[in-house]
């Protein structure tokens, strides 16, 4: 299943939306692959790219085939060099709150006035 399938539309049923997003989420949840999705807010080559992750030519290149196929990334040939950005300003978005640290919000426990019970 690739991630730009029509499950992710409008008439799409929610769980056909939820493994879509699993399955997002399942890629970006490798840190070299998060680093490159987030390097790649520019476009770039696998030279470029590897020179800033710490992983060789070969698995820049094994990830970025694999974000390829989910629809993560796209490429277009300019010469002899495959040059790779994003696919969505969302993604780009999605990386940067995920690279940054999405604030952890504790579990807070209130009560229910009227019953008494623990809402949270």
């Amino acid at each position: 299943m690739r991630a730009r399938n029509n499950a992710s539309g409008a008439g799409a049923s929610e769980a056909e939306r939820l493994a879509v997003a699993a399955e997002v989420l399942g890629h970006v949840a490798d840190p070299t692959r998060l680093h490159l999705l987030r390097l790649l807010s520019t476009e770039q080559d696998v030279t470029s790219l590897t020179t800033q992750v710490a992983a060789s030519r070969s698995s820049v290149s094994q990830h970025l085939g694999r974000l390829r196929l989910a629809g993560l990334v796209q490429a277009r040939r300019d010469g002899r060099r495959m040059l790779y950005h994003l696919t969505s300003d969302h993604r780009a978005d999605l990386v940067g709150h995920a690279v940054r640290g999405i604030p952890h919000h504790p579990h807070r426990i209130t009560t229910d006035e009227d019953t008494g019970h623990s809402v949270g």
